[in-house]
Order: C-alpha cells, then sequence, then structure tokens
C-alpha cells in the first residue's frame, strides 16, 4: 500500500497568517472612521499642548546643575526640603552609576548660588562628593533656537523626498500629516509625565521622524504597488509586517527604559515609546484610510 505523503507546513508562513487574523479587524475598518479616529486624537494632544507644555531643562532655558556622589535618597522629599530652604523651586533626580554608587542630581534656575545649594546637602550628607556646573540662560536661549531649527529643516527635508519619491498630494500629506502627529501627540505626553524637552528629547524626536517615514513609504508603497488581487490583502500584508517592526522595536526600547539608570536615556526611550504607539495609530489606522478611500474611487497614485 502507498503511503499518503503529508503535507509540511511552514512555521513562518502559519505565523503570518495568525498575525493577519489578529489584524483583520483593521482592514474590516470604514476609511472614513480610520480617518476620524485619529485626528480626534491629534486634536486632543494639540488642546493639551496649549495648556500644558513640557518643561524645558536646564540646556534649553539656563540654569544650574548640582551633581551629588555617594548619596542614597528619596528625590521627591529633598526637592521639597530644598524648596523650602531655598525660596526657589529646584527639581532633584537621583542615578545609579556604573559602579553601582548612588548619586543624585538637583536642577535650580539660573542666577541661583550653587554653593549655597551645597552647603545645604554636606550639612545632609557630610560624605558626599560635589560638583557643579551651569549654563547661562544665553546659551539656553540659542540650544532652543537651534532645536527648532533642526526640527523644522528635518521636516522640509522630509517631505520634499516624499513629495519626489510618490509625486502626489494625498499620500505625500498624508505622510507628513503622520509625522506630525507622532511628535505633537508625543511631546503632549511629555507634558502630562512632566517629562523635560531637552536636547537629548529634542533628538529623539528627530529620530522619530525617520521611523514614521519608514511605516509610511511601506504602506504607500505596498498599496500604490500591490502585487495583491485587493486592498484588503494589500494592506493586511503591510500591516502584518509593519506591526513585527513596531513592537521589535518597541520591544527594544522598553528594555532600554527599563535597565537604563542613566534618566537621559530613559527619556529617549519614553519619548520614542510614545512615538512609536502614536505611529501605529497614524499610519496603519489614518495614512490607511486615506489611502484606502483614495484608492477605492479608482484613481492612481
Amino acid at each position: 500500500m502507498a503511503k499518503k505523503k503529508t503535507k509540511k507546513t511552514n512555521p513562518t508562513v502559519e505565523a503570518r497568517s495568525r498575525s493577519r487574523q489578529r489584524l483583520k479587524f483593521l482592514a474590516e475598518m470604514e476609511p472614513k472612521k480610520m480617518i476620524i479616529y485619529p485626528l480626534v486624537v491629534f486634536i486632543a494632544a494639540l488642546i493639551i499642548l496649549a495648556v500644558d507644555f513640557p518643561p524645558l531643562g536646564i540646556d534649553l532655558r539656563g540654569g544650574v546643575v548640582i551633581t551629588g556622589q555617594g548619596i542614597s535618597a528619596n528625590p521627591d522629599q529633598l526637592e521639597k526640603e530644598l524648596s523650602r530652604e531655598l525660596g526657589v523651586n529646584v527639581h532633584v533626580e537621583s542615578f545609579t552609576g556604573l559602579e553601582g554608587t548612588k548619586g543624585i542630581r538637583v536642577y535650580a534656575p539660573a542666577g541661583t548660588d550653587p554653593q549655597k545649594i551645597i552647603e545645604i546637602l554636606k550639612k545632609k550628607y557630610p560624605n558626599a562628593d560635589f560638583t557643579h556646573s551651569e549654563v547661562q540662560p544665553t546659551f539656553g536661549e540659542l540650544a532652543k533656537k537651534q532645536g527648532i531649527k533642526a526640527i523644522i529643516f528635518a521636516f522640509i527635508a522630509m517631505a520634499i523626498v516624499v513629495f519626489l519619491f510618490f509625486r502626489n498630494p494625498v499620500s505625500s500629506l498624508a505622510i507628513i500629516f503622520s509625522a506630525l502627529s507622532d511628535m505633537t501627540i508625543a511631546v503632549a505626553v511629555m507634558g502630562l509625565l512632566r517629562i523635560q524637552l531637552t536636547t537629548a528629547t529634542i533628538a529623539a524626536l528627530l529620530m522619530l521622524i525617520g521611523y514614521t517615514v519608514d511605516s509610511n513609504i511601506l504602506l504607500t508603497t505596498k498599496l500604490t504597488k500591490r502585487k495583491e488581487d485587493t486592498l484588503e490583502e494589500a494592506y493586511l500584508s503591510a500591516v502584518s509586517t509593519g506591526f513585527t517592526m513596531s513592537t521589535t522595536t518597541l520591544g527594544a526600547l522598553l528594555m532600554l527604559w527599563i535597565i537604563s539608570t542613566s534618566p537621559v536615556l530613559d527619556n529617549i526611550a519614553a519619548v520614542l515609546i510614545f512615538g512609536l504607539l502614536a505611529d501605529f495609530m497614524n499610519t496603519w489606522i489614518f495614512n490607511a484610510g486615506v489611502l484606502r478611500w483614495y484608492l477605492s474611487r479608482g484613481v492612481e497614485l
């Protein structure tokens, strides 16, 4: 008797098929709803920014930074005590050094005497080592202007490249809006969580522009030059790939945020996490809704 041949299954194909099934609800959404929901979130983010903009860091507004090595303290409690004794609002952060040593950083407004802060801290922690640095308000203002220029020029360059590549105002404007919305939502969440806007977080926002363009170009190319029979099949193929890209990147950033002992790296990771979560909505819901609505009209991009 001849043996029946068993059909071998490809694990990669099966995993991709399961991923598409989980994301099928996105392909079944009405394009108009896919456009409206992200617009509502974008408007809410603009309102939040108008009411509660993120605080500027020392490097953008000027001020004094005192670093104390060998101090293990509750930063919130110490912040209240120092603000009360100095008569000005200060911000205190704790950190862990490379060798596991604990320390604190005290951020005070420009014009505050650093020696006075060090004297108060020495009374509480006589065995600690202290250093201080100062950023003049003029240098902080210069850094702020340069950061704003960098974001504007990055947007202009991105818009030019997108228009040259697709040569269509609908798809190009959808990509530009997605990048703008990603940054707006990320900065709005920074305001809610009181994450300072610094040169480091501006760099994270610039990195976010690049990631947004990558995911949007993947979606737009997949839909406009599709090999699949329908828009839904092409969209599912693109979103399954994009979902894998986003989750792996988010996983790496989450691990960085968990294991990092540097406030700078924590803030960069947090901004990118918020921005990538917003990018999933703006790329795979808003931009996909715009493209599906436009292409369903029989117009070639």
